[in-house]
C-alpha cells in the first residue's frame, strides 16, 4: 500500500451552528494532510442511498431528517446539514468497502456513534458505522465487524441499533467511552486496547473511531496526551496490517479551540496511519519527520 484512500468531497461539509466543528472540519483536515505531502488518494464520495440509510434507521425518521421536518443531531433543522448527511455516511461506507479491497482506508468524517435507530443527539444523526456494517454484511462481504470505538464518549446509538437489529452475533462495539473517562485511567486504557487488537483476526472488518476527544485537553473528553494518543493509534494500526483484517477509520470527535488544536491531532492519527501502511513513503518529504 502506497497510498492510503481518502473518502472526501466538499458536498459531505456543512454549518452546523453548533458548538462542534465535525461538520466543516473534514475540509481544514484534509487540506493538513496534503499540505504535509502525505502518501494519501483523495477518492469522490458516493452518498448513501435513502435505502441505504434505511437498513439501520427507521424509515419514517430518515424521511424527516432528509426533508427537516425533524432536528438533526445537532439540535436543527438546517437545510445545509439534512443535505450533506449521505455523503457523511457515504464516506465511510466507501472507505470501508475500499479498505476490504486494499486494507486500509479513511472517511474524515464524524458524528455517527450516538445517531440511534430512530433518534438523532449530541452531534449525531445518522449512525454510519452501522449503515456501512449492515451493508457489508447483507452483501456477504464480511462475515463479522468490529466497530472500535475510541471517541471519548460511549457510543450508545451504535448499541442500540445492534440491539434492535439483533446483530450482536455479527457485530460487536467495543466502545472505550463506556469505561474510561480520567487522565489518570491512561495506562489501563491503552493496556486494555492492545489486548483487544490482539482479537482482530476474529473479523472481517474494523471500523475504527479515531476521536480527537481523547486528548485531555478537550473540554468535552480528556484521558491521553499528545504521545500517548499517537500511541494508540500505533496499537491500532500496527496490529490491524500485522493481522492482515481491512480497516476503515473516521475523525469522530474533538471540540478544542482553536479548531487547528484538533487538526493537529487529525493530522497525528494520519501520519500513524501512514507509518504502519505506507511503507514506500519514506521517500516522501511528507513522511520524513515520522
Amino acid at each position: 500500500m502506497n497510498l492510503v484512500p481518502v473518502f472526501y468531497n466538499d458536498e459531505l461539509l456543512a454549518e452546523s451552528d453548533s458548538r462542534s466543528p465535525s461538520a466543516g472540519k473534514p475540509r481544514p483536515v484534509v487540506d493538513a494532510w496534503v499540505a504535509a505531502g502525505l502518501p494519501i488518494e483523495l477518492r469522490p464520495v458516493v452518498p448513501a442511498t435513502i435505502d441505504e440509510l434505511c437498513l439501520a434507521h427507521d424509515p419514517e425518521f430518515v424521511r424527516s431528517i432528509l426533508t427537516c421536518e425533524t432536528p438533526n443531531g445537532f439540535g436543527n433543522q438546517r437545510a445545509d446539514v439534512a443535505r450533506s448527511l449521505p455523503y457523511t455516511s457515504g464516506a465511510i461506507l466507501g472507505a470501508a468497502s475500499r479498505a476490504l479491497e486494499t486494507g486500509i482506508a479513511c472517511a474524515p468524517v464524524s458524528g455517527f456513534h450516538h445517531a440511534g435507530f430512530a433518534t438523532a443527539t449530541m452531534f449525531c444523526t445518522f449512525n454510519g458505522l452501522m449503515v456501512t456494517a449492515v451493508k457489508l454484511l447483507r452483501a456477504q462481504r464480511v462475515a463479522k465487524v468490529l466497530i472500535l470505538d475510541c471517541d471519548y464518549h460511549y457510543g450508545n446509538g451504535t448499541d442500540e441499533i445492534i440491539g434492535r437489529l439483533g446483530l450482536a452475533s455479527s457485530v460487536e462495539n467495543l466502545t472505550f467511552g463506556r469505561s474510561y473517562r480520567t487522565k489518570s485511567q491512561a495506562a489501563m486504557y491503552l493496556g486494555e486496547l492492545e489486548r483487544s487488537c490482539t482479537r482482530f483476526r476474529e473479523f472481517g472488518l474494523v471500523l475504527y473511531q479515531a476521536g480527537a476527544d481523547l486528548h485531555v485537553d478537550d473540554p468535552l473528553g480528556g484521558v491521553l496526551d499528545s504521545v500517548q494518543m499517537r500511541q494508540r493509534d500505533r496499537i491500532v494500526f500496527t496490529a490491524a496490517r500485522a493481522a492482515s483484517v481491512p480497516l476503515a477509520w473516521d475523525l469522530a470527535g474533538g471540540y478544542q479551540v482553536p479548531v487547528s488544536k484538533v487538526v493537529g491531532l487529525h493530522l497525528a492519527t494520519m501520519e500513524e496511519c501512514v507509518r504502519a501502511y505506507a511503507y514506500d513513503c519514506v521517500q516522501t518529504a511528507g513522511c520524513a519527520s515520522l
